[in-house]
């Protein structure tokens, strides 16, 4: 057997294969019938011309060159009517469509006369090539301009369209447009006695191959099932090829034999890679549900904390104004009313505050003010500003630093107020008793940023929650009732946004903890 002939065997496998791939992919859609009768028309040209290879004699050459061409005929017109569905242009171009089939009818009818084929000669090394009669020359100029106008069509859509799958689509077809034609051109040198072998027969595959993955690419989850099932089908056919051209009944057997077994394991595979797709599918949809869920819900919250911050600072300056005595001095009975609405609502106004923020750092809305400071200065001072609050609960609070150069570049208010302050404010929050350390050092391009205290401490389940959204320790509420589970996740994210790190970190419940941050210089 020679190579033109299991290049033709390759041809009809993969024509066969993908063609009911595709079909059944969706059996109704137009598009997807349309290329099922085209690799139809390329399966029928494909064993034509197996058959012809190893033909015998003249006459079974001729019948097979004959039936060869009855498949070649509708290739371009079937490949045509498929672009023009694909690209939703039928109803503007159905006369050509129609005009097309009417003139493949014509040529498949012609097509059994000597005007069309006008006889088999040797050529090339062929024993039996056929000889175009006069009206082969119009069909080829028909053909080729039936080939030419969806490539040109396919071309036009590509330079306008903006939708990034439909190109993707469009260059798969059309690479295997270019390949498919170039190579199944050159079997017509031949028929004029030009001596070019047909090399380029094989490429039909390959033409089928990329059109099949332009109609199926839409789809990941779906491609590993066609992967599947082409690998099965195309096994299939090739043992049951083998059992048909086998020289013995011993091989037609033992091939048999085989092609049983495949059938069995085959549908056992595809079943069991539709099902784990099927799952996957449905992950990915809850997936999808979820995510929208989420964006939907957090842009609720979003929305209604904007709405209760805006009530809360009204509320705010009302408790001020009043405790400020601007609308005249309260009575005795009042005054702790007053101070103690104030103070609760600042607390929620900045407990909202807070919450609105970790929201803002996860959709990177938050820009950053980077200037040149001395952190050393503002660690002074989030120090002094934490002092009364550690005096009234009976703690320590020192601060440490030596004569080194603190100086960095970031956003000054950003890193105060929610990674100094926001440690040293934990640290007292969570120290019942004791002392909380603050210290600051230079190590080589680093400045060390840390809080150590002697409080309740974090057991290794905690950990895992720390620096993440509303990572409250299981305890932590009992100590501060008023804690969001947001400060740390806040001041990760704009340590890291300004190249530094932050870390953890605890002996166990009970035995204080140390949080440190790395600044860049």
């Amino acid at each position: 057997m020679n190579f033109y002939a299991i290049s033709a065997l390759v041809n009809v496998a993969t024509s066969i294969v993908l063609g009911f791939l595709i079909l059944f992919a969706d059996r109704r859609n137009r598009t997807n019938q349309l290329f099922s009768l085209f690799a139809l028309a390329v399966a029928v040209w494909g064993y034509a011309y197996f058959s012809w290879q190893i033909a015998s004699d003249p006459g079974s050459a001729m019948l097979w060159v004959r039936i060869l061409m009855a498949g070649a005929i509708f290739i371009p017109f079937f490949y045509f009517h498929f672009v023009v569905r694909f690209l939703g242009q039928h109803w503007q171009l159905r006369r050509f469509v129609w005009t097309g089939y009417i003139v493949a009818l014509f040529f498949s009818i012609v097509n059994w006369s000597p005007a069309f084929i006008a006889s088999i000669v040797s050529r090339s090394g062929f024993l039996y090539w056929p000889a175009a009669g006069p009206l082969f020359l119009p069909f080829l100029i028909i053909w080729v301009g039936y080939a030419a106008y969806p490539v040109w069509l396919l071309s036009r859509r590509l330079g306008v369209t903006n939708n990034a799958e439909e190109r993707a689509q469009i260059t798969y077809i059309l690479i295997g447009t270019a390949i498919g034609y170039a190579g199944g051109c050159t079997n017509y040198f031949l028929w004029y006695g030009i001596p070019v072998l047909p090399y380029g027969n094989i490429t039909a595959s390959i033409y089928i191959v990329f059109v099949a993955y332009a109609i199926l690419k839409h789809g990941l989850f779906s491609m590993k099932v066609v992967a599947t099932e082409f690998i099965v089908f195309a096994l299939w056919l090739f043992v049951f090829i083998r059992m048909l051209i086998a020289g013995s009944a011993t091989e037609q057997l033992i091939n048999g034999g085989l092609l049983f077994i495949l059938l069995i394991v085959g549908v056992l595979l595809i079943r069991s890679v539709d099902r784990e797709v099927e799952q996957r599918e449905k992950i990915q949809k809850l997936a999808e549900e979820l995510a929208a869920t989420n964006e939907r819900q957090e842009g609720l919250i979003h929305f209604i904390g904007h709405e209760v911050k805006g009530f809360l600072t009204k509320a705010e300056g009302s408790f001020a104004a009043l405790a400020d005595g601007d609308f005249g001095t309260l009575p005795e009975e009042l005054k702790p009313f007053v101070e103690h609405s104030l103070a609760e609502t600042r607390q929620g106004a900045d407990s909202v505050a807070t919450i609105l923020k970790a929201s803002n750092l996860k959709k990177g809305t938050v820009t950053y003010t980077k200037e040149s400071f001395d952190l050393k200065a503002l660690a002074a001072e989030a120090v002094e500003k934490s002092k009364l609050a550690a005096e009234q609960k009976g703690l320590t609070l020192s601060f440490a630093a030596d004569d080194a150069s603190y100086q960095m570049t970031g956003d000054r208010a950003q890193i105060n107020d929610h990674v100094l302050r926001n440690l040293i404010d934990n640290a007292v929050n969570y120290t019942p008793s004791g002392s909380v350390n603050v210290s600051l050092k230079r190590e080589g391009t680093k400045l060390l940023f840390a809080v150590k205290d002697s409080g309740v401490g974090i057991d290794d389940e905690d950990k895992k929650r720390l620096f993440t959204e509303g990572g409250h320790g299981k305890d932590s509420i009992k100590v501060n009732v008023h804690s969001t589970g947001y400060g740390l996740f806040i001041a990760k994210q704009i340590t890291e946004a300004h190249g530094g790190t932050i870390r953890a970190e605890s002996e166990g419940a009970g035995k204080g903890s140390t949080f440190t941050v790395e600044f860049p210089a």
